[in-house]
Formats: structure tokens, C-alpha cells, sequence
């Protein structure tokens, strides 16, 4: 299949639960875990009578969402019913936002270090509140192929925040959902934690065929039940090469065959049909008689976007640019959350030099916390104790190969970097010593002075080794510089 073949068209729903301690409408609690069925009320079953008043903070968490995906703020805003039958969904339809949201018009910027494509402004259709659904439970592997219901979720506040159709692959497609998840972790309002659901995604993918009469589009297809990015960018590479071939067995295009919805299997890595994908009319959306709509001014609007603080895109940029460190650099760092970027600015700020603080973080500080399975806030060596080790480094007082086992020990025993290097016995040797080993050892190894001086340099190798054996605290790199000096001088 060759790259012009088609063109695909992606566009995302990605539906985020908010960190709230109660739920949209009520106040039973959103803690994720609980005994099936333990955390609803007559609000969000359903019941007749009982009647749902909005949680502000799920409206502020939302708010301040969209403010930083640069949406446009309506002043006013109305929740409406959504209605469907689903054995999830107790009351028969779910309360959300249809043709007044409280957010819209926006965009994310993403970009990829690596330059798979160029840097874009992906829109944002809207940004809207709703409740959540139930859970479907299917046992069909350990018991006997039943379904039972969980209510427990209904009624979580849920964000949707849809895209324009903008992505043009499904590398743009992870990049968007990676900045997005790294932006919402930043403004603190979700975990995002897909495995438990607080973060889930549709995706929305077309192609668009060139032929000799203009071009043709396939129909729409919605791709339902993945459970991480990678997924993701896999379900659309197979749903946009399925649709190609459809194509060009069928020649059907929009209009021939309806929108559909599918579920991804990740196991077999194929889609699978479910239904033909619904249209906003059959939801049949009207305002919801028992909740009043909500207003918001300039004023709450300004003060939202003045508490956000800096995020993500601004970071990179400023690392960069201070810093002087790589566009993936800033990316590895910025991705970590704030409290590594405040680590990695401390460190580059005391030792006075990003790129060695960003090599060391990325080789040595994030290793250690993978293997430990702990974050930077419990690392025990803090930044102002690491920066006096590279500053260490800087001044050849220690070389790299040995401050890796100055780091151990001070990761270890939580000791400063001269406390280390006395407990190792590491020493700066003085540089007359130096000389002095260097002399030695020219003399000792004529055959080695020789092939210096053919041309062999890469022989200079074997000296270092000499005179690490000899003095463990001399610099490698020290020692090659002075005897290739010395040699030259003979």
C-alpha cells in the first residue's frame, strides 16, 4: 500500500473522570473499587421523585480544563437529556450538554521530537460536562457467560472533550491523546488512570480516496473498547487499511453504506462490528426540567486562567531555551510531571550545566526510580546534593566512571557527595602526580609510544588501564590528553 494511496481522517472523544470526591448530581462517593452497587442513591438510579443538584467542583474542574485547552467560554450553559436505553443506564437517558455546552471552539498543540510529522493545532469541537454510565460485567470465560450491572460508576462527572477531525495518522492521534493526558495531569482535575476508567477514548476515522473523478470518502467508523494509547495508534492503522480494502473490493463510499460503530480486540489486533453508529437525533436531546442552567463571567473566566499556572508547552519550551537542552530532552523531563521539572531546574540551576543534569536525571535519576518503583519525592538524593556532585565532575575532581559509584553510595546512605568520596576514598590528585605517572609510564611502554607515534592512537588505551591499576582516583581522560602531549613531544 503506498503512502498516497488515501488520506486518513481522525477525529477523538475522549471522555475524562473528574477528580471529585462525589459525584455529578449527588453526593455518593466516586472512590474507584468499592463492593458493586454500594455507592448509589435514588438520584443516580433514577428513582421517581428524587431530584439532582450539580456539584460546583466537577463545573470548576471542567472550567478550568477548558480554559487551557484554549476554548471559547460560553455565559451560559444548560444540561439536557440524553436519551437511550442501555441496562447501565437506570434512569433511561443521561444527563449531559447538547447544542449549548459550557465550552467550545479550542485547541491543543502537539508536536513530536522524534519529526514522524510537523507540528500542528488540533482543534477542539467542545468540552462538556456529563454524567457518567454504569458498568457491564461479562463473565465469559470463568463462569457460566452472565452479565451483571454495577451502578457504582453512574453518575460520576465526566468531561468529554472532543476533536476536531484534524489528525492525519495515528501517530498524531497518540501524540494528541500523550499531550492531552500530560495537560489534564498538570491542571490536577483527573488520575487518567485507563485501566480503572478514568480516562477512556473513541476514535472517529475516515479516509478520504483519491480517484480520477476528485475524491471519495469512506464511511465513518467509531472504534470503541480500547484501553491505552498504543492501542489506540494500532486500531487505527488496522480500521484505515480494513477500510482501504473494503474500497477497493467494493467501491463503496459515504453514502452507499452508514456510519458504524466498532470495538477493538486487542488480542486478535482487528476491529469487529457492533451497530450502525447512532446519529444526535435518535438520542432525542431536550433541556432537563429539574436543573437550572449555569452562567459564568468574564471574571470567573480570568481568574481560572491566571491559576493555571504553567503547563506542559510552555515548560518544554522554556527548558529548552534556558537550559539549552534537546526538544526530546525537555519532552522526557516535562513528561515525568512538575516535580521533576522542579528537581531538573534546581540541579541545572546549581551546577550550572542543563545538558549534564538532563543526562544525568534521563541515564541515572529516572532509572533508579524505575527500579525502585518510587517517585522523586522520596528520592533520596535531593537535587542540591546531586549538584554538588556534577559540580564535582565539572572540576575534575572525580571522574564519570567513579561519581557513578559516588552516586550509589550516596543513594545508599543519603550522604552528601564529599561524604561519599571520603568513605570511597576518592582524592583529586594533584597534577604534578599526574605528570609524574604519565612520564612513568611512557617510559615503561616504548612499544606503545611507538605505535602513538605511527598513527595507532587507540594504543594510548592501554596506559589508562596502567594507570588506573597504579592511582584509581586519576582521570581517564586526563591521563590520555597528557601522554598523547607527552608523546608528541618526543
Amino acid at each position: 500500500m503506498a503512502e498516497h494511496d488515501y488520506e486518513i481522517i481522525i477525529g477523538l472523544e475522549v471522555h475524562v473522570q473528574l477528580q471529585t470526591r462525589t459525584k455529578l448530581f449527588c453526593r455518593c462517593s466516586t472512590s474507584f473499587g468499592a463492593d458493586p452497587n454500594t455507592q448509589t442513591c435514588p438520584v443516580c438510579i433514577g428513582m421517581p421523585g428524587s431530584l439532582p443538584v450539580m456539584n460546583r467542583t466537577a463545573f470548576e474542574l471542567g472550567l478550568k480544563t477548558a480554559v487551557a485547552l484554549n476554548c471559547n467560554i460560553p455565559k451560559f450553559t444548560k444540561w439536557d437529556r440524553k436519551q437511550y436505553f442501555y441496562p447501565d443506564l437506570p434512569k433511561g437517558y443521561q444527563i449531559s450538554q447538547y447544542d449549548l455546552p459550557m465550552s467550545e471552539n479550542g485547541w491543543l498543540a502537539i508536536s513530536d521530537p522524534q519529526e514522524a510529522f510537523a507540528p500542528k493545532r488540533v482543534g477542539i469541537t467542545r468540552a462538556h460536562l456529563e454524567e457518567d454510565a454504569g458498568k457491564s460485567l461479562h463473565d465469559e470465560v470463568a463462569g457460566k457467560a452472565d452479565s451483571r450491572i454495577d451502578l457504582n460508576r453512574t453518575g460520576t462527572p465526566l468531561l468529554e472533550i472532543v476533536s476536531e477531525p484534524d489528525m492525519r495518522s495515528p501517530a498524531e492521534a497518540k501524540a494528541y491523546l500523550t499531550e492531552l493526558k500530560l495537560l489534564l495531569t498538570y491542571l490536577d482535575v483527573s488520575d487518567c488512570n485507563m485501566q480503572e476508567g478514568s480516562l477512556r477514548v473513541d476514535a472517529n476515522i475516515n479516509l478520504h480516496i483519491p480517484t480520477d473523478d476528485g475524491k471519495v470518502a469512506t464511511p465513518i467508523v467509531e472504534i470503541k473498547n480500547m484501553n491505552s494509547f498504543r492501542a489506540v495508534e494500532r486500531a487505527l492503522t488496522f480500521e484505515a487499511e480494513r477500510q482501504y480494502g473494503v474500497w477497493k473490493e467494493t467501491g463503496k463510499v459515504l453514502g452507499d453504506m452508514p456510519k458504524q460503530t466498532r470495538g477493538w480486540d486487542d488480542q486478535a489486533e482487528v476491529t469487529k462490528a457492533q451497530r450502525e453508529k447512532e446519529e444526535s437525533s435518535d438520542y432525542r436531546y431536550f433541556p432537563d426540567p429539574d436543573l437550572v442552567p449555569v452562567t459564568v463571567t468574564e471574571e470567573e473566566v480570568q481568574t481560572v486562567r491566571e491559576g493555571l499556572g504553567e503547563l506542559p508547552a510552555t515548560i518544554r519550551e522554556r527548558l529548552e531555551n534556558d537550559y539549552q537542552i534537546t526538544a526530546y530532552d525537555a519532552e522526557v523531563i516535562v513528561n515525568q510531571g512538575r516535580d521533576l521539572v522542579d528537581y531538573f531546574t534546581t540541579l541545572a540551576d546549581k551546577c550550572s550545566d542543563g545538558k549534564r543534569a538532563s543526562n544525568w536525571i534521563q541515564q541515572d535519576v529516572l532509572r533508579t526510580l524505575n527500579e525502585q518503583g518510587t517517585t522523586i519525592s522520596e528520592f533520596s538524593v535531593n537535587a542540591v546534593s546531586l549538584a554538588e556532585l556534577l559540580t564535582k565532575i565539572q572540576q575534575g575532581e572525580v571522574d564519570n566512571t567513579r561519581a557513578k559509584d559516588v552516586f550509589a553510595e550516596m543513594l545508599q546512605h543519603g550522604s552528601s557527595a564529599a561524604e561519599a568520596m571520603q568513605k570511597l576514598g576518592i582524592e583529586q590528585v594533584d597534577q604534578s602526580e599526574v605528570v609524574t605517572l604519565c612520564q612513568e609510564l611512557l617510559a615503561a611502554n616504548p612499544k606503545i609510544v611507538a605505535d602513538v607515534q605511527s598513527g595507532k592512537m587507540q594504543a594510548v588505551g592501554a596506559l589508562i588501564g596502567q594507570a588506573k591499576k597504579k592511582n584509581p582516583n586519576v582521570n581517564p581522560g586526563e591521563i590520555r590528553k597528557l601522554c598523547l602531549e607527552l608523546i608528541a613531544q618526543t
